[in-house]
């Protein structure tokens, strides 16, 4: 798991070529103005889905992990905290999805503080619970590159 300004990302391109072409996506798109729904960027290796939502408490959130694909998820604005746990920590609640690439799970993790310009990258043992309240509930805009792996 990564977490950082996208202000920072080029120091994260020599991770693979596919980090560093969603992380130029977020940096050279508009994503003030992209409305909500789902971008290609490279197929079905690399897109983004962009969202609007309220935050919620943290025990309306659900645990989730991928198998095939990494998530890049990016606060347009607004702010959140989002849970994370290495996935060998976990339990699984409901078995993997692989059409959908989702598993959930449940147990204990730690929360960060995820704002407007901040980027957080989840790999498929990186356990994550995004969408939770940071403070007040709030509106947030987020756009999400899976990226497959």
């Amino acid at each position: 798991m990564i977490i950082d300004k996208l202000s920072n990302s080029k120091q994260y391109y020599g991770l693979s070529e596919s980090i560093e072409k969603a992380l130029k996506y977020l940096q050279e798109t508009d994503l003030v103005k992209s409305e909500i729904g789902k971008y290609e960027i490279e197929g079905k290796n690399i897109f983004a889905i962009v969202s609007e939502y309220e935050t919620k408490n943290k025990e309306q959130g659900k645990w989730e992990a991928h198998r095939k694909y990494l998530d890049i998820q990016f606060v347009i604005f607004g702010k959140e905290m989002i849970g994370y746990a290495p996935i060998n920590e976990m339990k699984t609640k409901i078995e993997y999805n692989e059409e959908k690439d989702i598993l959930f799970l449940e147990g204990e993790g730690d929360y960060l503080s995820v704002n407007e310009g901040t980027f957080a990258l989840f790999a498929p043992e990186d356990v994550h619970k995004p969408g939770i309240r940071a403070g007040n509930q709030q509106y947030v805009k987020k756009i999400v590159v899976k990226i497959l792996v």
